[in-house]
């Protein structure tokens, strides 16, 4: 059975196993066994998914400074990479700004008051300094959690951008040691094929992880919140699609791709972010999309793609924020001026990669709220519902986040156009490692017999590098 096929039938599955488990009751403290079921699978999978991110961005990460040693604008492609990330955000704030400003969320609305809470963890702007430096080699983050029998845990989480920063300095001082640095590299290269392959194997497990992530999501949240908040969980989702099947496809025609081969190779990320509702969790997935279906070299795939995750969040940190302050404004009968929808344009633009450390919409959102001095315990009016649009913001970051690279790439010439026109792109995940696209447009080669491959490695008899970057 087709990868894409074996999805569905997870998709349609867990619909039908999460509707079984609502109508068997229960509670939120006593879940019935059905519920437990799918919420273990669909926790373990994003589990799994997680665990194999930290290692994959490292080794990816420094495999690919070092196969960009002979470029020269490795830096443009930095800068290109953050100026699309501002580029689209701008344009999503301004599609949530829109539709808030249109259709008035928080004067049409029923919540009851009583529910504003403090959320108790915000958004600052000092949170990217902090979370920028790492606090250690690896990028792990201790937190310890007090239990209701008084017993205290302690739990490991990792923090990506601090694995970025610390792959950039290795890659970096691995080039400066020349020679030296040799069999690190190799090493680096060997484990990098070896985390693949194991990735390789947890992705395989994605419909049955869909099962237990949809499912969960339908037995424990239902559609019960919704009548309250129905006109904000419209707004939101009308924004999404916006997004998603006009803005993206609007950017892809201008840059000569065709949105549909677009979808059609990104898919199995979206999809999974829809259910997974975790950027972080599908990154491996997203990486994988990125380069075999739409044709994007790994050696810049493996930077711009760890670090759209962190920061390129139309959903979370543009189309939400902007529609969710203005719910709490009206909410409290607080009036916004020009001047204060500037801020929050700014805010979607920048503040994403302010709380690049931090994970989750709501950290964004105290963010937005507190830049404008709004009431932060309007984010507990919200929070009902946030399971629900958590889906559809993740999703769009997602596609986002696999947009930019392939618009960069293609506008600067190593876009494998074959690879992203190609027919059989919506199935990623068979066995066979694909043919990986070079960046070659930037570099340069003194030997005469022809061009050397960016890892330094000659190049075997027969095989021959395009214009197109593809070997």
């Amino acid at each position: 059975m087709p990868f894409a096929v074996q999805v569905l039938v997870g998709l349609v599955l867990g619909v039908v196993l999460g509707v079984v488990a609502r109508q068997m009751g229960g509670s939120a403290e006593d879940p019935s066994w059905l519920a437990v079921t799918l919420d273990t699978i669909g926790s373990t999978f994003v589990t799994l998914l997680r665990a194999v991110v930290p290692p994959l961005v490292f080794l990816a990460i420094v495999a690919s400074i070092a196969n960009l040693r002979q470029v020269t604008d490795a830096a443009r492609l930095a800068g290109q990479t953050l100026l699309w990330f501002a580029i689209t955000a701008l344009v999503s704030v301004g599609i949530g700004l829109t539709i808030g400003l249109l259709t008035n969320p928080g004067l049409n609305t029923s919540v009851d008051a009583t529910a504003a809470t403090d959320p108790g963890r915000t958004g600052s702007w000092l949170d990217f300094l902090t979370g920028i430096v790492p606090a250690n080699v690896l990028g792990l983050e201790a937190a310890s959690s007090t239990g209701d029998d008084g017993a205290i845990s302690t739990g490991l989480s990792f923090n990506v951008l601090q694995i970025i920063v610390v792959a950039i300095v290795v890659g970096i001082a691995a080039l400066r040691s020349g020679h030296a640095a040799e069999p690190f590299l190799g090493f680096t290269r060997s484990a990098l094929a070896v985390v693949q392959k194991v990735l390789w194997w947890i992705i395989r497990l994605s419909p049955i992880g869909t099962v237990g992530l949809l499912g969960n999501a339908v037995a424990q949240y239902g559609w019960d919140a919704l009548a309250p908040l129905g006109v904000f969980v419209v707004d939101v989702y009308v924004g999404l699609l916006i997004v998603l099947l006009v803005l993206y496809p609007v950017v892809l025609r201008l840059n000569g791709l065709n949105p549909l081969r677009f979808f059609a190779g990104a898919w199995p990320a979206i999809q999974l972010a829809f259910v997974s509702r975790s950027s972080i969790g599908t990154l491996p997935v997203t990486q994988r999309v990125t380069e075999r279906n739409l044709g994007v070299p790994r050696a810049y795939s493996s930077f711009a793609v760890p670090l759209g995750a962190t920061t390129k969040m139309d959903g979370c940190a543009a189309i939400y924020p902007a529609l969710a302050a203005i719910f709490v404004a009206q909410f409290y009968g607080i009036d916004l001026g020009l001047t204060d929808y500037l801020l929050i344009a700014f805010v979607s633009v920048v503040g994403s990669a302010a709380t690049a450390g931090l994970t989750g919409a709501v950290v964004m959102l105290t963010l937005t709220l507190s830049t404008l001095g709004l009431p932060l315990e309007g984010v507990g009016l919200l929070l009902a519902v946030d399971p629900i649009l958590d889906m559809g913001r993740t999703a769009v970051n997602v596609a986002g986040q696999a947009l930019v690279p392939t618009v960069v790439a293609k506008r600067e010439g190593i876009l494998d156009v074959d690879t992203y026109n190609s027919s059989n792109a919506a199935d990623p995940f068979s066995d066979d490692e694909a043919v990986e696209p070079t960046v070659v447009e930037s570099t340069t080669s003194t030997d005469p017999d022809g061009p050397t491959p960016a890892d330094g490695s000659p190049e075997p008899a027969g095989r021959t590098v395009s214009a197109a970057g593809r070997r």
